[in-house]
């Protein structure tokens, strides 16, 4: 496997981490300045002219259904096998870094390497589907790889974002071997180890070698082109169908999203039509009436459901005709993404930091329909579980700090175990438990 050694940084930590706070703060003249380097300065400032989050999460732009399609037609997929090979040789899981491979605009495609690391570095964010872009997480080796075009390495403190400071990482574009126009970008992070000379040899070697094996692959399908029957029917464009979220975390009133040809654009829904919607959306597989109306209506009898379903398929017949549901049994033909199921694919994926920042509340908190309550108590216990098992204490804090955790003795007990003896919160966290005990 790789060979990693200790970077050789011109400035103190300290140093380049006062310089930043320094920045941030409107002090673009502080001389510690002067002690950074030229490429992290000029990075922090394009990050503070777009607004980039100082400590937020980055934004998870491809849900599990859309990465999935969007990865399989990639012209980088075929390139993974490479990728591994020269750096994840050996036991991958335990290499102690991770390898990340994303698009052109800094959408991160396939992560994979240490388990340890994918852990800690899946809780600031860093992973598939999210975007690592400049403008959006600031400075950081893949985002400034794409806004130069070539290779970066950042260490630790020279990350814009605060979170990702534990972190070092290099990445290098990867581009079309005929246009040079930028396809991906290639990261590798890690601890100092991710950001030294060998680690930057290494990394651009292999985007290099992923270019020559695009061209072979290329060249190789043109010498067999001639030998292809020539004479096949054109493919008819199929119409693209439209993409839907339904939002209902932390909503009295759901909200169906809509992407497509035409643009976007919002619904919103009355209580019931969106328990019947988010019923249909979690099962997939469809519902007979009478389950439906028992998780509905907790009554399998309801005679309420069939004029409620009328109605609903007559709103979505003028919004979503796409997702009228249809009938024996009630189901939905398109695919309907939900925000609760995205929050619970996030914190599958590692992401504690993104999954709490997309809860803001239940789902349908007024709602008192059996199936919402019951999907609303195992959304919530699922988050609470992942955080409690694998989040840091900042996170364990940051949730303790919500409304969904703010009662949680055993919660704010784990968060006093974890502090340091002389952390200044510990205070506070006593004096809540004992108005709760």
């Amino acid at each position: 496997m790789p060979t990693w050694t200790e970077p050789r940084d011109g400035a103190s930590r300290l140093l380049v981490e006062r310089a930043h706070d320094e920045l941030v703060a409107g002090n673009p003249d502080d001389p510690r300045l002067a002690a950074v380097r030229q490429l992290v300065r000029d990075s922090w400032g394009r990050s503070l002219t777009s607004l980039a989050g100082v400590e937020g999460a980055p934004t998870l732009e491809l849900d599990a259904e859309a990465l999935a399609a969007y990865r399989s037609a990639h012209p980088l997929a075929g390139a993974l096998e490479l990728i591994r090979s020269l750096l994840l040789p050996g036991d991958a899981l335990d290499s102690g870094v991770v390898v990340a491979l994303g698009d052109a605009s800094g959408r991160l495609l396939w992560v994979e390497g240490d388990r340890r690391v994918r852990a800690l570095t899946g809780d600031m964010g860093f992973v598939e589907g999210a975007n690592w872009s400049e403008d959006v997480v600031g400075t950081s080796a893949p985002g400034t790889a794409l806004a130069l075009d070539r290779s970066v390495q950042i260490h630790g403190p020279e990350h814009y974002n605060r979170l990702v400071q534990p972190w070092s990482c290099t990445a290098a574009p990867v581009r079309d071997p005929e246009t040079r126009r930028i396809l991906g970008v290639l990261d590798v992070t890690g601890g100092p180890e991710a950001a030294t000379a060998q680690a930057q040899l290494l990394v651009d070697a292999t985007a290099r070698a992923v270019e020559g094996e695009l061209l072979v692959a290329r060249l190789r399908a043109r010498s067999e082109q001639p030998r292809r029957s020539t004479s096949r029917p054109a493919r008819r464009a199929t119409p693209r169908v439209p993409t839907s979220t339904l939002r209902v975390l932390g909503r009295d009133l759901a909200v169906l999203e809509l992407r497509g040809e035409e643009g976007e654009r919002a619904v919103e829904l009355s209580e019931r039509h969106a328990e019947l919607l988010l019923m249909l959306a979690t099962h997939r597989q469809g519902l007979a009436g009478d389950r439906l109306a028992e998780l509905v209506y907790g009554d399998p009898g309801s005679e309420s459901l069939r004029p409620e379903m009328v109605r609903l398929k007559r709103v979505l017949g003028e919004a979503a005709p796409h997702l009228v549901p249809a009938s024996r049994p009630y189901r939905l033909e398109a695919p309907l993404e939900t925000d609760l199921q995205q929050m619970l694919s996030l914190l599958d994926r590692g992401a504690h930091r993104v999954a709490l920042a997309a809860y803001p509340g239940d789902a349908l908190p007024g709602s008192r329909a059996p199936g919402v309550e019951e999907l609303r108590e195992t959304a919530l216990a699922a988050l609470r579980e992942s955080l409690m098992t694998e989040a840091g204490v900042d996170l364990l804090l940051a949730f303790a700090d919500t409304a969904a955790g703010a009662d949680d003795v055993e919660l704010l007990r784990q968060c006093l175990r974890m502090l340091p003896a002389r952390s200044p919160r510990r205070a506070g966290l006593v004096a809540r438990l004992q108005r709760l005990e």
